[in-house]
């Protein structure tokens, strides 16, 4: 067994994460990436799709995930009264970004290619929303 330090994954619970990440990638070549990211804006895992080149530095990935992380924490203050947030959407001229917060905190962040179709875009949002619960953390 793997010694566990504080706030640290062992090596079987990445090699989870990632393959989570993994699985929900290969749910459409829309899917651009899919990460695992904390309640601090800290990727835990993530997956891009292949022969893509990521469209954020590494400084403006980490900053996109933090306000994500905070709108997250901030929603969580209206779930009483709106109900849980089961997912944003955010459109952007070149992606679409896709967040689903785990109840456990953190979320999943999936970005996917802005040519997606409107019908297709709502089928991937209602499979990746079935997969998600049936492997929720």
């Amino acid at each position: 067994m793997e010694k566990k330090e504080h706030n640290q994954l062992t090596r079987e619970e990445s090699i989870k994460k990632k393959e989570k990440c993994h699985n929900l990638l290969l749910l459409s070549q829309k899917i651009r990436y899919v990460g695992m990211i904390n309640n601090f804006g800290r990727t835990v895992a993530g997956q891009l799709r292949a022969g893509l080149v990521p469209l954020l530095n590494v400084e403006q990935a980490r900053n996109e995930h933090f306000i994500d992380a905070t709108r997250n924490l901030l929603r969580k203050a209206f779930d009483a009264t709106l109900g849980t947030t089961l997912y944003t959407l955010t459109v952007n001229e070149k992606v679409i970004t896709l967040t689903f917060p785990f109840q456990s905190g953190g979320f999943y962040y999936i970005t996917i290619d802005n040519d997606i179709g409107g019908e297709e875009l709502i089928k991937l949002i209602n499979l990746l929303t079935e997969k998600i619960k049936l492997n929720s953390d």
